[in-house]
């Protein structure tokens, strides 16, 4: 080679790896960038959330974009940052193109300015980028910045889900909707449909996706799913409240073993890999329930899977929780695997038959006993640990927490002869020593003994109904009083309130009162001539509210602070013929209406119809601790029938609201406190108020600084659902109790619960 042509060379390489690199930079994709209105989405999430946002855009008077573009899924959350000043319309003009158009850097400055002041600066392009796209990944870490600055509850979260399906997979299905391991999402201007049954890290705000973070795996396990059989070779898979269809490939087997099974189904990139079936089943009665355990008859205790499920498989097949499983009942499969219960399924419906009673100690202080005491007069039998041992008529049985016979956790007392009775000689009740029909177990906790007495639930209320209404009362009231208890004891059998220690309720008055007073004919006679009969609203069992007393006035269902069209039954009205509502929300159309003794009502003869009292801020300052000396109390709010639900507490150091019936009578009842009733009568140790049907006048204050408030009041209770004296007046006019139900709860059924489902 000669020396021309060796710098030829030597001077050409150079410039052709420059050249190169020249081709690749301009052929080289320009970064990902993101649409305005999946950054303004990100943005107005910051400040609110997607359901609020609709409501917004409802009663929103200005509409930014036009009525074409109104129901576009960006047109809400822009619309919300233009109607706050965080968007621009000069800026960034409210129409489809700009919406769908890419992000710039001068827009993106803006925006988190309007947001963070001084967050722009961290993105500034300068004049030579301002119209230039800003990348996805630079928005993303803005967003990162903005969060910190603005989410300060952490209501935005990262997870990582399993994406089982969208629209284009699960059908029917609304739009933008996902399904995932972790529930159900929108994802709205968001590319998901690639990433099905793959696992990915997702940013979140309520029920709506902000982002797609990254992705986790192309391979996912769906754990403890539902098969059914498919058409055309096909099966199905349940996940949650969603079906996907998948083919029924000759390696999974025939179609009959795999079917109404429980199994682990394996993806990978989208495709179907394995089937692994779960098919042991045990069964037995349910004794407790906690958040990672149950126990069963025969089988003790057994821990959940950690992708437990429980599905319901009679009528329409449906993903249920784990407070559908009803303790003291035997209406459920459980699916076993590796020692573990991976799934419960429901395959009876619930009868409420029997029901689970927690036995209080003698004045229903606790749900622990030290030590418990038992007899029968028939004999007992003990059954503990597998083995069953008798007791004579008559004899005592101790069971302490040492006790060795508790080594398997519990023992069942039952009565040794068919309808004989059970003594708890440990506990007293208003009647003395108390007995209970059904089974007594005796369950070891760490705070000591548990009680809870099985029986069928008809029995159960031949002991609440005298416990909650006298056995004087006509017997209309008291079968009245029988259906309203049933109907109170199917929804609480339900609720599973007691699940962790194997009950359905107490016996004391969070619950109804059971087995405080005897049984006793009239009220057996009212609980047998209503056998079975609910108080239904549609084809569901009411919230069967009762109480003692009103003061002339029911009220509604938001007097707990709910939302009153979930008891639409409940609505309120003056307890005479006909039922109208009074208007009486001020305090000087109430005071008119509470002081007045005489006013025609149903219960207006009972002495608790009116009562009075006095309070002194300082017997006040004793509950009332946050805002120094109290100077006064006034009712800012009043609920259906004039009900208080907003007080405000003026003190020397601040004010203070106090919300809910509940909270207004324990506020303001102290043990102090004398209450007068109607009749002249006087009630005391009684620190709560009888009810919060309440006027307040401030009397002043006396030469020792100290002011005096006095209360007139009516009604003993909360005043929501049936008045039980009322109850008793209707039926001494003659009505029948479904005469006194219609009454007091509108337009409901009376009638069996299997009379609803036909």
């Amino acid at each position: 080679m000669n020396k021309k042509s060796l710098i030829g060379f030597v001077v050409g390489i150079p410039l052709l790896v420059i050249v190169l690199i020249i081709i690749i930079l301009m052929n080289e994709p320009e970064p990902e960038g993101i649409s305005r209105g999946l950054a303004c989405k990100s943005a107005a999430l910051l400040l609110t959330d997607r359901e609020s946002l609709e409501k917004m855009q409802e009663n929103q008077k200005q509409q930014y974009f036009s009525k074409q573009d109104q129901s576009v899924w960006y047109a809400k959350y822009m619309d919300y940052l233009y109607a706050n000043g965080y968007l621009d319309t000069d800026l960034m003009p409210a129409n489809e193109e700009t919406a769908q158009g890419l992000l710039t850097y001068q827009e993106a400055e803006s925006l988190a300015e309007a947001l963070v002041p001084g967050s722009g600066k961290s993105i500034h392009g300068g004049k030579k980028n301002k119209n230039k796209h800003i990348t996805a990944d630079e928005w993303w870490y803005l967003f990162e910045d903005l969060t910190k600055a603005l989410d300060k509850e952490n209501q935005i979260k990262t997870m990582d889900v399993f994406l089982y399906g969208t629209p284009s997979n699960i059908r029917p299905s609304s739009s933008w909707t996902a399904y995932t391991s972790e529930g159900t999402f929108g994802f709205e201007g968001i590319s998901l449909d690639s990433y099905i049954d793959w696992e990915v890290k997702i940013l979140v705000k309520g029920s709506e996706i902000i982002s797609l973070k990254e992705i986790v795996s192309d391979s996912v396990t769906y754990k403890n799913v539902w098969l059914t059989a498919g058409e055309n070779e096909t099966f199905q898979v349940h996940f949650g409240s969603a079906i996907r269809t998948f083919p029924l490939d000759a390696s999974l087997g025939q179609a009959e073993d795999l079917v109404n099974n429980l199994a682990d189904l394996s993806l990978k990139r989208g495709n179907l890999q394995k089937v692994t079936l779960k098919k042991k089943r045990i069964s037995g009665k349910v004794l407790a329930i906690t958040d990672t355990s149950i126990e069963i008859e025969n089988y003790g205790k057994l821990k959940f899977d950690k992708d437990f499920k429980v599905y319901r498989l009679y009528g329409q097949f449906e993903e249920r929780t784990i407070s559908d499983i009803l303790v003291g009942y035997d209406i459920q499969d459980f699916v076993v695997a590796h020692g573990k219960i991976c799934a419960a399924l429901l395959v009876r419906e619930f009868d409420a038959k029997t029901i689970r009673v927690l036995l209080m100690n003698t004045n229903f202080q606790s749900i622990f006993h030290p030590s418990v005491t038992l007899s029968s007069k028939t004999g007992l039998t003990l059954t503990y640990d597998k083995e069953t041992v008798q007791i004579p008529p008559g004899a005592e049985v101790i069971i302490e927490p040492s006790d060795e016979r508790l080594k398997s956790g519990r023992i069942v007392a039952a009565p040794l002869e068919k309808g004989g009775s059970i003594e708890v000689n440990s506990i007293n009740r208003s009647y003395g020593t108390p007995s209970y029909n059904g089974t007594i177990e005796i369950r070891k906790d760490s705070d000591g003994l548990l009680l809870i007495n099985e029986l069928y639930l008809e029995d159960y209320l031949t002991k609440v109904v005298p416990s909650e209404m006298p056995d004087s009362y006509e017997k209309e009231a008291l079968k009245a009083q029988a259906v309203c208890a049933r109907t109170y004891a199917y929804r609480q059998i339900q609720s599973n309130t007691y699940s962790k220690y194997g009950a359905h309720v107490d016996d004391s008055t969070r619950f109804q009162v059971y087995n405080n007073l005897p049984a006793a004919v009239k009220t057996e006679d009212a609980v047998r001539e209503t056998y079975g009969k609910l108080l239904f609203y549609g084809d569901t069992p009411i919230e069967a509210f009762y109480f003692s007393t009103s003061c002339g006035h029911t009220t509604d269902g938001s007097v707990w602070g709910g939302d009153p069209s979930q008891y639409p039954y409940l609505d309120g009205g003056l307890l005479q013929d006909g039922g109208a509502v009074l208007n009486l929300s001020t305090n000087s159309d109430f005071e008119e209406f509470i002081k007045n003794k005489d006013y025609p009502a149903y219960d207006s003869s009972f002495p608790m119809y009116r009562w009075e009292t006095t309070v002194t801020n300082r017997q006040l300052e004793e509950e009332i601790t946050e805002v120094g000396s109290i100077l006064n109390i006034t009712v800012v709010e009043r609920g259906v029938g004039g009900i208080v639900k907003k007080l405000r507490v003026e003190g020397s150091e601040g004010v203070m609201t106090i919300s809910g019936e509940g909270q207004v009578r324990a506020k303001l009842g102290n043990k102090y406190m004398t209450i007068t009733k109607k009749d002249g009568t006087q009630m005391k140790n009684f620190d709560s108020l009888p009810s919060a049907y309440i006027a307040i006048e401030n009397q002043g204050v006396d030469d020792k600084n100290i002011t005096t408030f006095h209360i007139y009041g009516g009604g003993f209770g909360h005043g929501v659902g049936m008045s039980q004296n009322a109850a008793q007046e209707m039926a001494k006019e003659g009505k029948s109790y479904e005469d006194i139900l219609q009454f007091f709860y509108h337009e409901v059924r009376v009638c069996e619960a299997d009379s609803v489902k036909e």
